[in-house]
């Protein structure tokens, strides 16, 4: 009953925010801020390694969150997990129904939506080394009431869920804890059951390798991953990172000889691999056939398509097609200095692969957004802040990044020069003080971008300790001089 009278409070607010826009100067496009849901934790929506978290069936937006923390709330709280409606055509949301699922402090445990070939809503969450809760909506269409179903797989962390070929789901996901193997199953009936290749995509921890020995440079190697489905949806497209797990706390693999200061270990390099769904064989972008499990060996000689140099990211980055039908990547980046950092834009270019600056950027955390347009202009939606964002308090909520402002950029020239098009959105007015993160878009039950539509979640930077972020929608409208 309590998150109930939450949402309708959040309701009436809902009608008084709704007229809130945020337009840029001299432009004839404007942007509704559209909050809903309470008591969020970080990643109340998530960056894009777990995702979507949005899907649009006709007028309405089905949205997942985690919230429900206290609204006095002193410190971290336990969330749920969260799902709610917003009607295009009224522009109203419906009440928030929380889901059966686990009650944790765990940010990871946030859900995912997705909606199968009879348009029943599906939902899963509660996953980080775990099977997490699979619930299917007992109506088409319908968020009132929901059935547990078998779970996906015994272990899964960072699930994403996709459309593939046959209209069959796809599902991408860890397998354990950090150093643990990355691999996805697909069902071919609607989410009921779920089939997995023998041998997982990626597993760069090889100690099995090294006949037991304790290898300090390979025994704590992991990654962290992002993938997309291909156009006709018949293989994915996957990019990842490096990351030493260091569990020892290993002085000098805590030390970076870049910055010259220990600062944990980052997340390095960049890696490209394509699996064919439909043979389940792996190959990296000149077309070699790669043996899976993929090493940290066999990625560093064959799958390495940026080595960083020790600088490092928080997150692997979005990825879409280029006008030439190739991967084509969207990458934060700090520098030569630790505390600068840039969005970088990453494509093939004939042989090699270049590496051009979109922008400059705040944390290693941001998780922005890239698309392409039918024209080719590329679009690059990017939170940005002046200057280096570094948390100052317990660094529950600001320890991930985010920014005050988000705006978008774009290319016509296939990447090589970028300028700043709109402020979409800015810390003001309501706002002021607020931090944002996780910029994503709104897909169809299809899997295909709406235009124009963004999903992100903010919390006041003042509130770092406290579980009381909100998520939002963002929405341009045309609006005539």
């Amino acid at each position: 009953m309590r998150h109930y009278m939450v949402n309708l409070v959040l309701l009436i607010q809902m009608f008084l925010i709704s007229s809130f826009v945020m337009s840029q100067e001299n432009s004839k496009e404007s942007y509704q801020i559209i909050p809903f849901g309470e008591g969020g934790t970080k990643k109340m929506t998530y960056d894009r390694r777990q995702h979507p978290q949005a899907v649009l069936m006709g007028d309405k937006i089905h949205l997942v969150y985690n919230g429900g923390a206290p609204e006095k709330a002193t410190k971290l709280e336990k969330t749920f997990p969260f799902l709610t409606t917003y009607n295009l055509k009224t522009s109203t949301f419906s009440e928030s129904v929380q889901l059966p699922g686990t009650v944790s402090k765990d940010h990871h445990y946030g859900p995912v939506i997705w909606v199968d070939n009879n348009d029943f809503l599906h939902v899963l969450s509660g996953c980080h080394k775990t099977p997490g809760t699979h619930v299917i909506s007992k109506a088409k269409n319908k968020t009132e009431d929901w059935e547990i179903v078998a779970q996906i797989a015994p272990s899964l962390s960072y699930p994403s869920v996709s459309q593939i070929f046959n209209k069959q789901q796809l599902i991408y996901y860890r397998t354990g804890e950090h150093r643990s193997s990355w691999t996805y199953s697909i069902s071919s009936d609607n989410g009921i059951t779920w089939k997995t290749p023998k041998d997982p995509v990626v597993d760069l921890n090889n100690l099995d390798e090294l006949s037991g020995k304790d290898h300090k440079d390979m025994d704590e190697a992991s990654s962290y991953h992002t993938y997309l489905p291909s156009k006709d949806g018949k293989s994915i497209h996957i990019a990842f990172v490096y990351y030493d797990d260091n569990k020892k706390n290993l002085a000098e693999k805590s030390y970076n000889p870049l910055y010259k200061r220990n600062l944990g270990t980052l997340k390095t390099n960049l890696y490209y691999v394509k699996v064919d769904l439909e043979t389940a064989q792996a190959y990296n972008f000149d077309g070699v056939e790669m043996t899976t499990p993929i090493h940290l060996k066999e990625a560093n000689n064959q799958c390495k398509i940026w080595d960083t140099n020790w600088r490092g990211a928080g997150i692997p980055p979005d990825i879409i097609f280029d006008k030439n039908n190739n991967p084509a990547f969207l990458h934060v980046l700090t520098e030569d200095i630790f505390e600068k950092l840039n969005y970088y834009y990453v494509r093939r270019v004939g042989n090699e692969w270049k590496q051009i600056i979109i922008a400059p950027a705040c944390h290693k955390w941001n998780s922005s957004h890239l698309t392409i347009d039918n024209e080719g202009i590329l679009h690059a939606y990017l939170l940005m802040d002046d200057g280096y964002f570094e948390s100052k308090g317990k660094g529950v909520m600001n320890s991930h990044g985010g920014g005050t402002r988000i705006e978008e950029w774009i290319s016509s020239d296939d990447g090589f020069t970028w300028e700043m098009k709109n402020t979409l959105l800015k810390a003001e007015g309501e706002y002021q003080g607020w931090r944002f993160n996780n910029v994503q878009p709104i897909k169809t039950k299809e899997g295909n971008i709406k235009e124009d539509m963004w999903l992100f979640y903010g919390w006041e930077e003042k509130n770092d300790d406290v579980a009381q972020a909100k998520a939002f929608l963002l929405i341009k409208n045309q609006i005539e001089k």
